[in-house]
């Protein structure tokens, strides 16, 4: 990942964010954004800025802990966020209305410009992958590079056959589903991962499960795509249409 920054090509993103001045420290905040208070976890001071996104019901701290603490923090500024209704970022609680991968793309776009960052890379995995690729794609001026892995860009009738397998949350293994209930509370995590299986598998009901296909020719900047051999949720062939349908996408 270190590669996203050429050498001596820095990219001129002056001013930056309030806490770039704390260095390798990891500063958190809340910032008002489209109505919403997020918050959001930022270190380093370098001049690329990278914006990392987590996935369903994941927050800053629970899915990009070891990189907050571990990458380069003269190459780069590293921001993580708490999409609406997930992490700190609550209120309000978390809903998965039609557009709620669209919300969160323009949520997480303005986070980065309320911050002051002219131009960011992406890093987003799972939901946040998804997140991601719509928001590569529709403020192409903004995003400098991007990193998915686990992310889907349609929903098949064996993606929903799946979501339903991790529905019940009693049914998760411990190391999985005890930072989330330390986040959440039990109920909370529940509700939450109920009604995230609904609101992901409405999308098999759109002509060939779409979430967001007609929009990857559109992402531009330089992409790379991540797939777990063993990922129990997101089946191989999806990381493969994302690569087909982003030119020059490695």
């Amino acid at each position: 990942l270190l590669q996203l920054q050429p050498p001596g090509r820095a990219q001129p993103l002056t001013p930056r964010g309030p806490a770039a001045c704390y260095g390798t420290s990891i500063t958190s905040a809340k910032i008002q954004v489209n109505g919403v208070h997020l918050h959001y976890q930022q270190t380093g001071e370098g001049s690329h800025a990278v914006l990392l996104l987590p996935g369903m019901l994941g927050s800053g701290q629970t899915d990009f802990g070891p990189q907050l603490k571990s990458m380069n923090k003269q190459l780069f500024t590293v921001v993580a966020w708490d999409p609406r209704g997930y992490g700190k970022s609550i209120p309000p609680s978390r809903d998965f209305p039609p557009d709620f991968f669209e919300r969160d793309a323009k949520d997480a776009v303005d986070l980065m410009q309320a911050l002051k960052f002219k131009k960011f890379s992406l890093l987003g995995w799972s939901d946040g992958g998804i997140t991601a690729l719509i928001a590569a794609a529709k403020y192409p001026n903004l995003i400098h590079k991007l990193v998915v892995w686990g992310a889907n860009a349609s929903v098949t009738q064996e993606d929903v056959r799946i979501y339903n397998g991790i529905r019940d949350v009693s049914k998760w293994s411990e190391k999985v589903k005890k930072p989330l209930e330390e986040l959440y509370g039990h109920k909370y995590f529940a509700e939450t991962c109920e009604a995230w299986v609904d609101g992901i598998s409405r999308f098999a009901e759109n002509s060939d499960g779409n979430i967001c296909q007609q929009l990857l020719p559109n992402i531009k900047c330089p992409t790379f795509i991540i797939h777990g051999e063993k990922d129990p949720l997101v089946p191989q062939a999806h990381a493969e249409y994302i690569h087909k349908h982003i030119k020059g996408s490695r």
